[in-house]
């Protein structure tokens, strides 16, 4: 075979090699899992979590500190979810159940990502619901301070849709805070009491 040919036939070997290359890593990004659906391990450096100024659900102004002390699970959803938000709540209750007395020391904040809907009363009403955790701390605020907690905690929500029909959509991350209000780790809302429990203890061991 000519020298030319030799050439040309090797280059697009190497074309080829490098255009399955691109696929096979465009084809596993696909099939990885999302940030969402894996525990998030803390290295101490992670920038989760912050300062904030909201309302509890009895419209009393609360801030960061509202987490010192407790390991908390912070959560943001709205009151009109109609799927993730109840469900994921469920399965708290169903985690804390499985803690037992080390549930004592663990409280869930649901942090309203519709504040435009979501009244300090609405929010009591909702969270007062049957086969949710009791004691759930529910937060509200203006649209500014919503904005500025869930930016703090690298929450995504956006509103989809126009008039009383609109609907939110937000991100599912459950997010664990030590007792120093420090980010520890993060849950998925699909991980299961079982799993969740285990995650939770091994985090509560280690301080």
């Amino acid at each position: 075979m000519p020298r030319r040919s030799i050439l040309v036939f090797a280059g697009a070997c190497v074309a080829i090699a490098a255009a399955l290359a691109v696929v096979t890593m465009v084809v596993v990004g696909r099939q990885a899992p999302t940030p969402q659906s894996l525990e998030v391990g803390s290295t101490g450096q992670a920038q989760v979590g912050g300062p904030f100024q909201l309302v509890n659900q009895d419209g009393q102004p609360v801030d960061q500190t509202i987490l010192n002390g407790k390991w908390t699970l912070v959560f943001f959803g709205f009151t009109y979810c109609p799927d993730y938000c109840p469900t994921t709540l469920t399965m708290l209750e169903a985690t804390k159940a499985r803690l037992g007395d080390k549930a004592k020391n663990l409280q869930i904040v649901f942090i309203s990502v519709d504040p435009e809907r979501d009244t300090p009363q609405a929010l009591k009403d909702y969270l007062s619901a049957d086969g949710f955790p009791e004691g759930v701390v529910g937060l509200t605020g203006t649209p500014q301070q919503v904005r500025a907690a869930a930016d703090a905690y690298r929450a995504m929500y956006s509103k989809v849709g126009e008039g009383e029909g609109y609907t939110m959509s937000h991100s599912l991350v459950i997010y664990l805070m030590g007792p120093d209000g420090r980010f520890r780790g993060s849950l998925a809302h699909d991980i299961g009491p079982v799993r969740g429990a285990e995650i939770i203890e091994r985090h509560m061991a280690r301080g």
